[in-house]
């Protein structure tokens, strides 16, 4: 195990990136560029239909699972999207204590349009950030989301 006490940390810039401010002005930021672009979700409704790209139709314990949110979050995010027209919810056939997201047709000609604002809003992020860098990060943020057991 490192001793870390040696080592010249600027902990407050540590503790806001793990604590989310970060998370925070990123989301504030892709959430403008969505607004600016008529794309009509929050950055936080996106997770759910960046889910949902990928893999249509999964249960909503799924949901929950690959964005880390809990079920009463997720319950009123699935709400608003249901009732913005972008997603259905359905009971599974095979347990019905279980709901099945899937898209609609309105949900899924957002993809493109979406990936556009998203790629915009991850320049600006990464705006003179180097790609080893980028890795480098990805791979240190891994590792101490291990750490955590989470």
């Amino acid at each position: 195990m490192t001793e870390y006490s040696s080592f010249n940390f600027d902990l407050q810039l540590i503790f806001a990136s793990l604590n989310g401010r970060v998370s925070a002005a990123i989301n504030r930021s892709l959430g403008r560029n969505l607004r600016n672009n008529g794309i009509p979700f929050t950055p936080e409704q996106w997770t759910i239909l960046d889910v949902l790209w990928e893999h249509d139709k999964v249960t909503q314990k799924y949901i929950c699972e690959m964005t880390c949110k809990d079920k009463p979050s997720m319950t009123r995010l699935i709400d608003n999207l249901v009732k913005m027209g972008l997603i259905n919810r359905n009971f599974d056939p095979n347990n019905r204590r279980s709901n099945i997201i899937s898209l609609t047709e309105a949900g899924k000609k957002l993809k493109e349009p979406t990936a556009i604002v998203i790629n915009k809003t991850l320049n600006e992020v990464f705006d003179g950030i180097t790609s080893e860098d980028i890795e480098f990060g990805q791979n240190l943020l891994r590792r101490i989301f291990d750490n955590m057991g989470d």
